[in-house]
């Protein structure tokens, strides 16, 4: 994964092409551009951390990463009319799984359990198993 003291802002330079350079081409060549970067840094210690041994265990972070980017054009051709256009945006994301442990020889995955799972799923079953009948019996009671 990288830290933000590794990420950098710097601008993604365009081809100097002078007047030629229109809003669309601009847009194309930035998604292009965007895409070489993004791809460049995913690889398998974007989903599988640097292992970390301690003890005699080796543990391994795993995540699901995603990125997507978009972007548009436009022109408008007409006597009176003028126009360009142009447009992108992007984003990633990074969710961690889990993590495998390597002990005595031995890999185990240990997935990571979201803590509302544990509160929320048992504490709906238990709503709806004290609601449910009285909503039976009350929509039994209208026929």
């Amino acid at each position: 994964m990288t830290t933000p003291e590794h990420d950098t802002a710097a601008p993604v330079p365009l081809p100097d092409q002078g007047r030629d350079l229109t809003a669309a081409h601009a847009s194309a060549t930035l998604l292009e551009r965007l895409a070489e970067k993004l791809g460049g840094r995913a690889s398998v210690t974007a989903v599988y951390g640097e292992p970390v041994t301690a003890h005699g265990v080796t543990v391994i972070p795993v995540a699901r990463i995603g990125f997507g980017f978009g972007g548009g054009a436009g022109r408008e051709v007409g006597a009176t009319r003028t126009g360009d256009g142009g447009g992108g945006g992007g984003g990633a994301g990074a969710r961690p799984l889990g993590y495998i442990e390597i002990k005595d020889g031995t890999a185990t995955y240990k997935p990571i359990r979201d803590p509302w799972v544990d509160v929320v799923v048992p504490l709906t079953a238990l709503v709806l198993a004290t609601a449910l009948p009285k909503i039976v019996k009350a929509l039994r009671r209208r026929d």
